[in-house]
């Protein structure tokens, strides 16, 4: 495949445009405001029932969601290693996307009375978008060359940065004018996950349409091709081994991930619960946060040409942990509003230079790409499941949400100490070099 090419970046980018919707409505503004408005119960602690069991309403949320992240952390390395050796992950990343936005859709229907029905089909949109990802990132060696990956991989998220803001603003509309429209607030929410289904599945045809199916790993199939996929896993596993800064980034990912990820997918949950936002003003901030996020992503992109992508990684991993001090003493809007757009700047840079990092750090022209992003993203969904699942604990046990955000301290303090013996060893490297 033509690397650099314009045509291929630009329809690899609309994937990021397609899917971000789910990652901004369904994650972060309008479905976690719906669920806490709808399972609010002060008599009870806001404990609900699932399944005959009885959680704390956001707590169980939080478990859906870490327990997706869970599942996909157990298939992606098998269904990457067989899409490499058959050569067709672009298949794996079709049925992904359309597991998620089905199960979007499907949300419409989600009521109180169907609270399982509803908790299932959030934790399947989960394990689509996640799914869907990996495939999705494993394309960036191929479509481009080394010295490009940061830029491209920030055109990935700037496109999905303004694509999801867009359709969260028609989303907006009818959830803040449901009337006009013959809605009330409950169905104009419900309007909005139907919408994001359909938009998912509409725009993601554009990279499907422009991507390669995928190049297989073995010029001959001997194997099954579950057989053949754990081979693959195998070999990739051993050259992993042998790769001293991606063993050294991993762990420093892993670390930090469980911060990041954690806190952006409970953001709208602790401004509802905690501080009592209305679903407008929860709009309205993950909407700065997005719009920030599109200069983060670049201004770390720029930043990392000067300084180098570990060194600007390192400084943004301790803005976050200045963001979870801040976010337990946040006591109004305003302090919200303010550590949003912080969050906003820090979470654009370090998603997108993240990638581009551990991109950076493969071997370039390899055909096993989405076994070797497996890696990456099963580490980073370990890293979810870890940080959900401290969240929602620590919660249950302390009876506050601040008290989880001032944990998630402790896994970024390990990411920060871990860049910083990576950046030592890839200064040893360079002066052997």
């Amino acid at each position: 495949m033509e690397k650099n090419n314009k045509k291929t970046i630009r329809a690899w980018a609309f994937f990021d445009w397609a899917n971000s919707a789910y990652n901004l409505v369904i994650t972060s503004t309008i479905f976690p405001a719906y669920y806490v408005a709808i399972t609010a119960n002060k008599a009870t602690g806001d404990r609900v029932n699932f399944f005959g069991k009885s959680f704390v309403n956001t707590a169980l949320s939080d478990y859906a969601l870490a327990t997706a992240y869970l599942v996909v952390a157990v298939l992606l390395p098998i269904l990457t290693s067989i899409a490499d050796y058959q050569g067709n992950k672009k298949i794996f990343m079709k049925c992904f996307t359309w597991l998620g936005a089905l199960s979007c859709a499907c949300l419409f229907f989600f009521k109180l009375n169907n609270l399982e029905f509803g908790i299932i089909c959030f934790a399947l949109a989960a394990i689509g978008y996640t799914g869907g990802f990996v495939f999705y990132n494993s394309y960036l060696p191929e479509i481009a060359t080394v010295d490009m990956q940061d830029k491209v991989s920030a055109k990935g998220f700037t496109y999905g940065y303004i694509g999801s803001v867009i359709l969260q603003i028609i989303c907006f509309v009818f959830v803040l004018f449901p009337k006009p429209f013959g809605l009330n607030a409950g169905s104009a929410a419900q309007l909005s996950f139907l919408l994001v289904g359909i938009w998912w599945i509409s725009f993601a045809y554009i990279p499907f349409t422009v991507l390669p199916k995928g190049s297989p790993n073995a010029q001959s199939h001997h194997q099954n091709i579950i057989k053949g996929g754990f081979i693959e896993l195998g070999n990739v596993w051993r050259k992993v081994k042998q790769m001293p800064l991606l063993k050294r980034f991993l762990p420093a990912f892993f670390f930090y991930s469980m911060g990041v990820q954690t806190i952006m997918l409970v953001a709208a949950s602790f401004g509802a619960k905690v501080l009592n936002l209305p679903t407008a003003n929860l709009i309205t901030v993950v909407l700065i946060i997005q719009l920030v996020a599109i200069g983060g992503a670049n201004l770390m992109s720029r930043m990392s040409e000067k300084y180098g992508n570990v060194p600007v990684l390192t400084v943004v991993v301790l803005v976050w942990i200045g963001a979870c001090v801040g976010a337990y003493f946040t006591a109004n809007a305003t302090q919200f509003y303010i550590l949003a757009a912080i969050v906003g700047l820090i979470m654009g840079g370090i998603q997108s230079l993240s990638r581009s990092t551990y991109s950076k750090y493969l071997p370039q022209d390899i055909p096993d790409t989405a076994s070797f992003f497996s890696f990456y993203d099963v580490t980073e969904k370990l890293a979810i499941v870890g940080g959900m699942f401290s969240f929602g604990f620590i919660e249950e046990l302390t009876g506050s949400m601040r008290n989880s955000a001032l944990m998630l301290c402790v896994f970024f303090i390990i990411g920060l100490i871990l860049l910083i013996t990576l950046h030592k060893e890839e200064r040893k490297i360079q002066k052997k070099v």
